[in-house]
């Protein structure tokens, strides 16, 4: 049985942090690390090509593409050890060249890769703390050199080749700065590490000797062979508020990106007023290109630098931003994302960047320095992409559409046909789950606040309904979309789709429900728990059905099979469960690799899973004994969701890393997998009222604004065409008598041409002439040593003859005496040979014997093995048969003890339930015995409480009565001294009074002194108006005036152009024609110059009486300013004087009361003693008749009633004038609140 197939389609996401993860292959095809590949991908044509790592890859960790853009290094670990592997790009499938590795190393993984200039050699460095570096030539997997460098700081390496020497190296890191040179199989350090150490975060090459280099404290520097040439510091900036029109006008409340290019996204760039602006810039990311080098400083931005006239200095020369997102959050804050990586097409026309926030942006360079402009902006490469983990996915029927949300607080609508981003929009709250609704007009989201129904609108995505369903980690509608699941905790909570209203809840979860699936007829679902349950629940009972319940599995994903009762799961025991009817079917081991996520077709004969190493594993149904499956390289992190489209064409998934995979699904024979009916999606979208009201006002404006164009296009258009004709017809005159003046002029050059022809005609003729003398004089000359140098050739020829005899005798002598000393050797030799060849007979003979006593040994020993064999083999029979019986024996009691074990474990089992369910009640009545005690201790602490504050009043009622004793016998002392205080407080009540009256005038003159201030800040407000408004017409002449310039400047040019056809003078007249009707107009020249100085001379006068006017309204200002100054300095004199006087007589005040105090000690003493008086016998008091003494107390008790009255009522004033002088004065005048303190208590 065949597995299924399934090629990758389109990956939405990027893998910023890959050291050299972004690189060209070609002007438009650019490469990049995504997922747990890499990706090629045409910046035009938006196609997609992967490029997959080796097999049991833990993921790239550095890409690296050679000069001639041919080859394409790849860092990997495979088996616990770094592997560099180069492919060949080729315009079709790329080819694996070759694998380098390097066991010898004591490392884990190469961090930074890079190519000599030729392309033949290969660096690689590995991180810190232990950094290596290795040199290969890699076409012979021949490691050259490696050398180990000392880092004092963590952080990560960058190496690279200088541009024109395949020998030199440049590394850097944090404290790391190094240039090596490979010579005689060594790496040699070139250079000696200076001055304090740097964290140096990126360098690159600007020239075959020098290095700019990059620090994490804003220090670019510019090194040659380790010493400083160029320095300087870049300041942190924040994004200029002069995009900030631009932005706003380019940018919506959300984009639809259906049809959608990266130059319409918007961006909002306004400045973070609040920024730190004293942070230190990072230098993240450098990189060279023919005119200097570009860096990046700041979060959010790219500085570009270019090499000026002077030596060896560079100059700013752009900035270049990453755009705000408008649909984040957070506005202000989406460009602020740190860029990591640089990259230059082939042609550097093109600039790509990635950044931290896993975004690729992209920005065309500009041609010439005309159009290059201070500031400019990125656009994104292709789409926005997630930048945190993928928490849910989910498609529909009705629309290829799918619905992804992430950490990264985002909701997003791609299209799986073509692999295009329809809608995004960025929320508040973090996003665990989304469910699109069938229709694929509304779509459901979990955040971690709420749960909400959300309208896919055309443009928008709007919060239609919320639920109070708290960190919602699944949801899921219906098939039908009429109801849908919402999980809170271990409770799933179901819903209607048209009433909204909580139709059911279902519980029996014990742990957290981490997956639910609906049937296909909607009427059972399915849910799986982290503590190992898989329920399957009826809708209409609201209660379970069946169960299956592994408490050693933690479940994390399910899926129903259109067949039915056939479920499958997913968790963390490493296998993949089929399950049916509450029983464990089939487990199919993983191969220690977890299962983290689950599909399968709507026809049923296809599983797809993924793993926590990223991979997807696609099976045929029913699941094949021996297990078979196909395996992918999908994502750099665990897949999180998986899903099949409904036509069964497409495979999608998501993972951890914040890449979103399109898969499409093949049988064996490559052949697209075809269903029995073709869907028709739907095309209609959603859209508010409030929206189409708004673009039809807009639409009506627009309309209105190009009629008024268009008349006052005309209107201007017949004023240059008449001021055109004008010029033309001077133009024309001019021309006219210049043509003359030529034409005179070219006669008179005529005349002078001919007259130099036959000048020059003389002088070529005498030059012929010279020349012929010349020539015969160096033919005589060369003749004669010719002859001389003939007689030199002939002597020579005889020296040579006589040479050659003289060799040929002595190559005779040579030649006897060579052949008589070979006839000695060969003499020599045969008598040598014939002793050899006697002893070589000896030794054979001798052989000869031996090998005979060798046979007859070996016939022995075979005989005596043979003997022993036999021996042996009868031996380990009789053994084997009584194994074979004691084997038999040993099975039939396994088997008795194998039933007894699954007796055993299954009473074990069902133990284990019980001391479950015990486990569980014996923790609901801890909890309740738990709350009651608490009750208990809270009700007795309030019976504490209350008994203290009982005591407490009980104390506070004695205490009081003891002053309420006190105050009766202070009563009758008071009484006179209020007399005394009566008299003394009239006349300050007088001077009260009087005071009022003062605060009251000055309170009345300082509102006249505000209105005034007010009726002069409107004077200066009408002035500054006006001044504005000169302003703006002073700025009007100034353009017209450079408007003017322009004219004459192009009327220059075009002149000097007519001035090429002078000796033709069709085409003269032609041009002049086009140059009349283009710039002269009808109307006469001379009123127009007459009517611009009226309006000048009505300017100028306007403008000296508004100066006049505004000269002698400041005199005035000034002069009130004054005014206002003093009287408010004499007010605030005033109260300070009023402020001081009220201050003593509350000084006064008290010293009565401490009077008044000792005056009540001394009472109480002299009515003690004449208590005590009374006591004793007098004869006074005995001869004083009763009548007078009962007429005394009765005036006694009179006078006390009157003296009771009388305080009550001087207290009653004594609060009204407190009262008075409490009241706050108008708080214009700011003039301090008399705090009056309790004087007049008793």
């Amino acid at each position: 049985m065949s597995a299924v197939v399934a090629q990758p389609v389109a990956i939405f996401g990027c893998r910023s942090q890959v050291p050299g993860g972004l690189c060209f292959f070609d002007e438009q095809i650019l490469l990049y690390a995504a997922g747990a590949s890499c990706v090629q991908f045409h910046i035009e044509q938006k196609w997609q090509k992967f490029i997959p790592g080796s097999e049991k890859s833990q993921g790239m960790q550095a890409l690296a593409i050679s000069p001639n853009r041919r080859y394409l290094a790849l860092s990997e670990t495979l088996a616990e050890q770094p592997s560099v592997t180069v492919l060949e790009l080729l315009l079709g499938p790329t080819r694996r060249r070759r694998t380098l590795a390097a066991a010898e190393l004591p490392v884990r993984e190469f961090v930074a890769l890079a190519f000599s200039p030729d392309s033949r050699y290969l660096v690689a460095a590995t991180g810190p703390p232990d950094v290596h570096l290795a040199y290969w030539l890699w076409e012979k997997q021949q490691l050259l050199a490696t050398t180990h460098i000392e880092a004092p700081g963590d952080g990560l390496c960058q190496v690279s080749f200088s541009p024109q020497d395949n020998a030199q190296v440049c590394i850097t890191g944090n404290g790391i700065f190094k240039l090596f040179k490979y010579s005689e199989g060594t790496l040699k350090s070139t250079i000696l590490q200076r001055g304090e150490l740097q964290n140096y975060l990126c360098h690159a090459w600007v020239s075959a000797e020098k290095v700019v280099c990059g620090t994490d404290t804003g220090r670019l520097m510019i090194l040659e062979n380790g010493e400083m040439r160029w320095e300087t510091s870049v300041e942190y900036r924040i994004p200029p508020r002069e995009l900030e029109e631009d932005t706003i006008k380019e940018a919506g409340s959300l984009t639809s990106f259906s049809a959608f290019d990266s130059s319409d996204i918007s961006c909002d760039l306004v400045s973070d007023d609040n920024g730190s602006q004293d942070a230190l810039p990072r230098i993240c990311a450098v990189a060279a290109y023919s005119k200097g080098f570009a860096c990046s400083s700041s979060p959010g931005v790219v500085l570009l630098f270019e090499k000026s006239e002077e030596k060896e200095v560079y100059r700013e020369t752009q900035e270049i931003w990453i755009p705000r997102d408008f649909c984040s959050s957070e506005p202000d804050q989406s460009d602020r994302e740190d860029i990591i990586c640089i990259c230059f097409s082939p042609s550097e026309e093109t600039m790509i960047v990635s950044t931290t926030k896993k975004q690729l942006y992209m920005f065309t360079m500009p041609s010439t320095e005309i159009v290059k402009e201070k500031l400019a902006h990125f656009i994104h490469l292709n789409f926005p992409l997630h930048s945190d983990s993928i928490t849910g996915l989910d498609s529909c029927i009705r629309k290829p559409i799918v619905a992804t949300c992430s950490l990264d607080r985002s909701v997003r609508i791609w299209n799986y046909k073509n692999n295009t981003l329809e809608l995004y929009k960025q929320y508040q709250e973090e996003a665990y789950t989304v469910s699109l609704h069938p229709t694929g007009l509304f779509c459901l989201v979990g955040f971690s606040d709420k749960l909400r129904l959300i309208s896919l609108l055309y443009e928008d995505m709007h919060v239609f309904k919320e639920f109070a369903v708290r960190s919602c980690k699944e949801c899921a509608f219906s098939n039908g979309g009429h109801l849908f699941a919402a999980v809170n905790g271990n409770v799933i909570h179901i819903y209607s789709t048209t009433t909204f209203e909580n139709t059911n809840n279902l519980k029996g979860h014990s742990g957290k429900i981490r997956a639910v699936k609906w049937s296909a007829d909607d009427a059972k679902l399915v849910s799986c728990d982290a503590h190992g349950a898989v329920y399957e629940w009826n809708l209409l009972s609201g209660k379970r059905e069946s169960e299956c319940v592994l408490r050693s599995c933690n479940y994390s994903s399910i899926a129903l099979s259109p067949f039915p009762k056939i479920i499958f799961a997913v968790g963390s025991d490493q296998t993949l469960k089929e399950i049916s009817e509450s029983s464990i079917l089939h487990e199919v081991p993983a191969f220690d690799v977890v299962y983290t996520a689950v599909a399968v077709s709507h026809s049923g004969h296809m599983l797809f899973i993924g793993t926590s190493l990223g991979t997807i594993r696609t099976m045929r149904y029913p699941l094949p004994l021996p297990t078979e499956f196909n395996e992918y390289q999908a994502h750099a992190g665990p897949v999180t969701k998986m899903f099949v489209t409904d036509d069964d064409l497409f495979l999608l998934t998501a993972s951890k890393d914040g890449s979103f995979l399109i898969w499409k699904v093949y049988d064996k024979e490559g052949q697209i997998l075809k269903r029995e009916k073709e869907v028709e999606y739907a095309e209609e979208v959603l859209i508010m009222r409030s929206d189409i009201e708004e673009k039809g006002q807009a639409l009506l404006d627009l309309q209105i604004r190009v009629k008024e164009l268009q008349t006052e296009n005309a209107y201007q258009l017949r004023l240059k065409d008449m001021n055109c004709n004008e010029k033309i017809k001077e133009i024309k005159e001019i021309f006219t008598q210049e043509i003359d003046c030529l034409k005179t002029k070219h006669e008179i050059l005529q005349a002078e041409k001919e007259k130099q022809e036959l000048q020059h005609q003389y002088q070529l003729f005498e030059l012929m002439k010279k020349q012929a003398k010349e020539v015969q004089d160096l033919e005589s000359s060369n003749n004669q040593k010719l002859l001389i140098e003939n007689e030199k050739y002939q002597e020579l020829q005889v020296k040579s003859q006589r040479m050659q005899e003289e060799y040929e005798k002595q190559l005779h002598d040579l030649e006897e005496s060579k052949s008589k000393a070979l006839e000695e050797l060969t003499e020599y030799y045969e008598e040598k040979l014939n002793e050899k060849s006697v002893l070589l007979e000896e030794t054979e003979e001798t052989i000869r014997q031996q090998l005979h006593i060798y046979e007859e040994i070996k016939k022995q020993i075979e005989e005596d093995e043979d003997r022993e064999i036999q021996e042996i083999k009868i031996k380990y029979e009789r053994r084997l048969q009584e194994e074979k019986e004691s084997n038999l024996r040993l099975k039939g009691e396994t088997g008795i003890m194998r039933k007894r074990f699954n007796s055993l474990q299954k009473d074990i089992e069902d133990r284990n339930n019980e001391i479950e369910e015990m486990k569980l009640e014996h923790q609901k009545l801890q909890g309740i015995i738990a709350s009651l005690e608490k009750d208990i201790l809270a009700l007795k602490r309030e019976i504490q409480e209350r008994d203290d504050t009982i005591q407490d009043k009980e104390k506070r009622i004695y205490d009081l009565k003891k002053k309420n004793q006190e105050l009766e016998k202070f009563k009758f002392v008071l009484d006179y001294k209020i007399k005394e205080l009566k008299n003394q407080i009239q006349p300050r009540e007088n001077e009260i009074m009087v005071m009022k009256e003062q605060i009251r005038e000055m309170e009345g003159e300082l509102e006249r002194l505000h209105k005034q201030n007010a009726r002069l800040e409107l004077n200066i407000t009408e002035l500054q108006q006006k001044l504005k408004a000169t302003d703006r017409e002073v700025h009007r002449q100034r353009q017209k005036e450079q408007n003017m310039k322009a004219l004459i400047k192009r009327f220059k040019t075009d002149l000097h152009n007519c001035v090429g056809y002078i000796q033709d003078s069709k085409k003269l007249k032609d041009r002049i024609c086009e140059l009349y009707a283009k710039y002269v107009h009808q109307t006469d020249m001379v009123e127009t110059v007459e009517l611009d100085t009226d309006l000048q001379q009505e300017y100028i006068r306007q403008r000296e009486y508004l100066e006049r006017n505004f000269a002698t309204l400041k005199k005035k200002l000034v002069k009130e300013s004054e005014i206002h100054r003093g009287d408010y300095v004499r007010i605030m004199q005033e109260n300070v004087s009023l402020i001081k006087e009220i201050n003593e007589l509350r000084r006064e005040l008290k010293v009565t009361r401490t009077q008044v105090h000792d005056l009540q000690s001394t009472l109480r003493l002299t009515k003690k003693k004449q208590v005590i008086q009374d006591a004793a016998p007098s004869s006074e008091v005995l001869s004083s008749p009763a009548v007078l003494r009962l007429n005394a107390e009765k005036e006694s008790e009179k006078i006390i009633e009157m003296q009771q009255l009388e305080i009550q009522r001087l207290r009653d004033e004594i609060q009204e004038k407190g009262q008075d002088f409490a009241v706050q004065p108008l708080s214009d005048g700011k003039l301090p609140m008399l705090k009056l303190e309790g004087s007049h208590r008793t």
